[in-house]
């Protein structure tokens, strides 16, 4: 393990050690179990290029089975009356 020394604001730092001793458990470990959870968020989010090729994976397959509809060429109109203009 490595020892780092940080700096935190005071109601930071307050609520953390309330946190801490809420949980019977040292500064240290709060900060820790922080740090870990954190990243833990991070890890699980997927990147901007996992979430482009996932887009890029349903395109076209949802072909209208009726044929190509006029959506896209009258997009203009659908908007309008969505939006009761």
């Amino acid at each position: 393990m490595l020892r780092t020394q940080i700096q935190l604001p005071e109601d930071q730092h307050r609520r953390l050690r309330r946190w801490a001793r809420q949980r019977g458990i040292s500064l240290a470990e709060a900060v820790r179990r922080c740090v870990t959870e954190q990243l833990a968020q991070e890890g699980s989010s997927p990147t901007r290029e996992e979430r482009v090729q996932a887009a890029l994976a349903v395109c076209g397959r949802y072909a209208n089975r009726s044929g190509p509809s006029r959506a896209a060429i009258e997009h203009d109109r659908h908007l309008a009356d969505a939006y009761g203009r």
